[in-house]
Parts: structure tokens; C-alpha cells; sequence
């Protein structure tokens, strides 16, 4: 079986969306759909000692209505010292942070050499991969052909990828033409979500659904998921 997961990248995503590409043979980063402002594409959260906190990365969107995710560029490049300096004061000491710290100071210098959103996402994701052991192939949407509706576009990345499972989020529940998928041999599953392992965050309680960065600076990789 040939498991495809087509998803829109996020900036250091929450620990779900890792376990979306865990379970993937093929990860589709489908940045050629529209920007939508105040969501996960250019920021999450993570927990510091006075609570919750926003790390963004500033994109140029006036003038620029209907720009695709991977048209959107970062407009102040010194977000990266910024979000560093952030990471290291929110987070400098929880039990693990100090195992990942290189590869914080590796990832953020190549940030900068970059302006693209899509571009910045999928270097910090790859990179988490790497730290949880995750061989899932990661491929950007703009390279596979696709054409039709909202729902036929992603059918026909999964054809091209050769699918015989197209695991989905249960947003896509509202207009995926599931009939189409069976036509093709193509099964239709919907990711839900488990509930993963709490762990003390660094106000002394516990939040989910922030950065995959605050679950690493607490738990192994290998506790990530339970």
C-alpha cells in the first residue's frame, strides 16, 4: 500500500502534522494554493516561563490579494535572530533543549538566506524529520502535475505519486469527492488525531497543539508520539 498526505507546510508545526507525515509514504507540501493571513503558515506557538507566545515570521501580503503560499516572502530578515533569541529565552531551560541547540543555529542560518514562507517551512521540517528518524519522501506540489477542482487537484497527485491510499485531514471532509478516489482505486482514510503524551511546559502546565520545538525541548524524540 502506497499512502499519500497532501498538506499546506507550516512554520515548525505542531507534533500532529509530523504524525501525518509519519504515517505517509509520499508528503505533498501544497504551497500553490492562496495565503491565508493569521494562520500556521508563518507562525506557531510555543510555552515560556509567563505563558504562550507567538513566534511569526513577517510575510508581504499588501497590494498582493490571491498569492499562492509559495509566492509569500518574508518582508524583515531579521525575524531569524529574533525567533532564535526568542527560542533560547522561552525554552533555554527545559531538560532537552540544549540536544537540539545546533541544529537550531544551522536551520536559522540558512533561514536566512531565504525569503519564500514555503521555502523556510519545508527547511525546518525536513529538519524535524531528521531529528525523529521520519524517511517519509517529501515532495512540493508545483512539481506533479494537477488539474481540476479543489478535489480532482489532489486526486491527480495522488495518481501521479501512485497511490493506493490518500490519508486526509478531517478539514477536507467538506468538499473531498471521495466516490472520485474509489473510482480510481485510491482508499479515502481521515487522520484523527490521538491524544499525545502531555509533559510539563515551562510555566508549569500544559498546552497542545504548539511548535513540535516546545515538545523537543521535553521529550525524546521517540516520546513524541507515544
Amino acid at each position: 500500500m502506497t499512502t499519500v498526505v497532501i498538506l499546506q507546510s507550516n512554520y515548525i508545526p505542531w507534533r500532529g502534522y509530523f504524525d501525518l507525515i509519519r504515517r505517509a509514504d509520499h508528503f505533498v507540501l501544497y504551497d500553490t494554493v492562496q495565503f491565508t493571513k493569521n494562520d500556521w503558515r508563518n507562525r506557531n506557538r510555543i510555552v515560556g516561563p509567563s505563558g504562550p507566545q507567538w513566534l511569526t515570521v513577517p510575510v508581504s501580503t499588501s497590494g498582493q490579494f490571491g498569492q499562492t503560499i509559495e509566492e509569500t516572502a518574508a518582508s524583515d530578515p531579521r525575524w531569524t535572530r529574533r525567533h532564535a533569541n526568542a527560542l533560547q529565552s522561552a525554552l533555554g531551560r527545559a531538560p532537552r533543549y540544549g540536544s537540539f541547540g545546533p541544529f537550531l543555529a544551522d536551520r536559522f542560518a540558512q533561514a536566512a538566506t531565504l525569503t519564500r514562507i514555503s521555502a523556510i517551512n519545508r527547511l525546518f521540517i525536513e529538519g524535524v524529520m531528521s531529528l525523529l528518524g521520519l524517511r517519509t519522501r517529501l515532495h512540493d506540489a508545483r512539481d506533479i502535475p494537477a488539474s481540476g477542482d479543489r478535489s480532482g487537484r489532489l486526486l491527480s497527485i495522488c495518481r501521479e505519486l501512485g497511490a493506493t491510499r490518500y490519508l486526509s485531514g478531517p478539514a477536507a471532509r467538506d468538499y473531498l469527492d471521495t466516490a472520485a478516489f474509489t473510482a480510481a482505486g485510491i482508499e479515502v482514510d481521515w487522520m484523527t488525531y490521538p491524544a499525545y503524551p502531555p509533559y510539563r511546559q515551562m510555566d508549569g502546565g500544559y498546552q497542545a497543539g504548539v511548535s513540535i520545538l516546545d515538545t523537543l525541548a521535553s521529550l525524546k524524540p521517540d516520546e513524541v508520539f507515544g
